[in-house]
């Protein structure tokens, strides 16, 4: 092992090391991942880090993005001059292929963050949808009653009114057709 690293000239050496170095620490940052660790446990306070959040979403300045990118530019780097390119067409193939790796790192994690859901009520989703009278409905809006129904892919009773010239009794089929108020759904009967 000896010999073959002092066979090695300088340029040569120094992408070894970041290549072995970077790795390692790829390595160790994917186990603590898998594990359960994140940034914000290796950074310090959680409350500190979203207070200081300014919303800007995946940045391209982070550590595991740092880690990324070393780690295939040494890598890319190495097969470059080995496989007979110049020193500064090596440093040029581990750059584009560092940035590829955290472009594509990014771009992954951003959709990921797409997948996330509150799990809020939004009842726009309840538009349009069929549900049955659980309360019954006063007519012409002088009154509330109640539906239940199927909204978010769960089945929610929530407040409702009708704009109908008789009372929705219990039971009945409706459909929603607007909001009165954010937590109000519009009913008709659904004939």
């Amino acid at each position: 092992m000896e010999l073959w690293w002092q066979q090695l000239g300088t340029f040569e050496k120094l992408l070894w090391g970041i290549s072995l170095l970077f790795s390692f620490l790829f390595i160790v940052q994917s186990a603590l991942s898998f594990l359960g660790a994140d940034d914000s446990v290796a950074l310090g306070d959680v409350d500190d880090a979203m207070a200081g959040d300014d919303g800007v979403g995946a940045s391209f300045f982070t550590l595991r993005n740092f880690i990324a990118f070393f780690t295939l530019f040494g890598w890319a780097g190495l097969a470059a001059y080995k496989s007979g390119s110049s020193q500064t067409m090596a440093v040029v193939v581990g750059a584009l292929a560092g940035t590829a790796m955290v472009a594509i790192m990014m771009w992954l994690l951003n959709k990921a963050a797409q997948l996330r859901h509150s799990g809020t009520l939004d009842l726009r989703n309840a538009l349009g949808h069929t549900g049955n009278t659980y309360l019954q409905i006063p007519a012409s809006r002088k009154g509330q009653g109640k539906v239940s129904l199927q909204v978010q892919g769960a089945l929610r009773e929530l407040e409702a009114v009708t704009d109908d010239q008789e009372p929705i009794p219990t039971g009945t089929r409706v459909k929603v057709s607007g909001l009165a108020d954010p937590r109000t759904l519009i009913v008709t009967r659904n004939i």
